[in-house]
């Protein structure tokens, strides 16, 4: 995957690889201004909370090189990016540290310099953290559910395409791959967008990890059949409480992991928590356009007059949660105990 960079800084362009295309087009789309960046984000052509956040922090970049950094203008741009998506706080967490990191008064050419340094390193501290996640899923595992080959069910995408690194819930199965302990993925291929059919196939064709795609409908099925040993998800924004927002289906999942007693892990980092909210009821749920429920590739599949109803994520309840693995540890239950204390 490390030939296939879905966000790139460049010549003073933001290079985002549009993820709409794939898995059967390769397209990159240069941005070059604050409006370019916004409609990368609203648009899905970017996609995964951190490369959300990544490219927030480059708009900004190219914001700086258009405007006088007057602090008023500098915050309205701020939240101008941030309205593109509302979900995930990765973006908006990305966008309030430049603008702190703005607010000491420097010349143009400095602050541009910074925030550009500023998002390289976010890329690779993703790396590092990422893989210090996979670490401690791999020995959660091989605690509770002894050295083997696993069989592993994910939701959405969480891999390289979505964080410009490793990845989280998918950079747990490429550890455990690259140590011989993964038998089969199972990938849900999540609706409404097919991140998973899409994305997360491609990423396993790509690292020659075996797979099978699944209809969300089926991991009922799966489970009572006691072909899944774990199941592991990203997520867009986690509170206080262990409420987490995440890919709509996520919280199906969940639920049926409680019912069959299939442990059931969110792998995000620090910057995915946003400990301001108690609880997953304060988290506002994007709601997507319609079409891409009743349309394919621009062809219409549902019946005339029929509308839809599209929101992008769900909350899946603390209570639902085995473990949500971090850089720092897994955090175990009490969340609403466990989680403020690492802030």
């Amino acid at each position: 995957m490390a030939k296939l960079k879905p966000i790139e800084f460049k010549n003073d362009k933001l290079i985002l690889l549009d993820q709409r295309k794939l898995p059967h087009e390769e397209v990159y789309i240069n941005n070059c201004t604050i409006a370019d960046v916004y409609k990368s984000i609203k648009d899905m052509i970017v996609r995964g909370a951190p490369c959300i956040g990544f490219s927030g922090i480059f708009g900004i970049a190219l914001w700086i090189k258009e405007n006088d950094l007057e602090p008023k203008a500098l915050r309205e741009a701020c939240d101008y990016l941030i309205s593109a998506r509302p979900t995930a706080i990765n973006l908006a967490y990305e966008i309030e540290r430049c603008f702190s990191l703005l607010m000491g008064g420097n010349d143009k050419k400095v602050a541009f310099d910074k925030i550009v340094n500023f998002g390289y390193a976010q890329i690779e501290l993703s790396q590092k953290n990422n893989r210090q996640m996979a670490i401690f899923a791999k020995n959660e595992l091989e605690k509770t559910l002894g050295k083997r080959p696993y069989r592993i069910l994910t939701h959405c995408n969480t891999g390289y395409l979505a964080c410009g690194s490793l990845g989280t819930a998918l950079g747990v199965i490429d550890h455990l791959a690259d140590h011989n302990l993964i038998e089969t993925v199972w990938v849900d291929e999540t609706r409404p967008y097919l991140q998973g059919s899409r994305l997360t196939a491609f990423e396993l064709n790509k690292l020659g990890i075996n797979h099978k795609i699944i209809v969300e409908g089926a991991a009922s099925y799966l489970m009572s059949k006691g072909l899944v040993d774990a199941i592991f998800v990203g997520a867009d924004r986690i509170v206080s409480n262990g409420d987490t927002a995440n890919k709509v289906g996520t919280n199906n999942l969940s639920i049926l992991a409680n019912y069959y007693k299939i442990p059931f892990y969110v792998v995000a980092p620090k910057s995915s928590f946003d400990i301001s909210l108690s609880s997953g009821d304060e988290i506002e749920i994007e709601l997507r356009p319609e079409n891409e429920i009743l349309e394919f590739k621009g062809i219409q599949i549902a019946p005339n007059g029929s509308t839809a109803f599209n929101p992008s994520f769900d909350i899946t309840r603390g209570k639902t949660i085995t473990g949500i693995i971090c850089e720092d540890e897994l955090i175990r239950p009490d969340y609403s105990k466990n989680i403020p204390r690492l802030f």
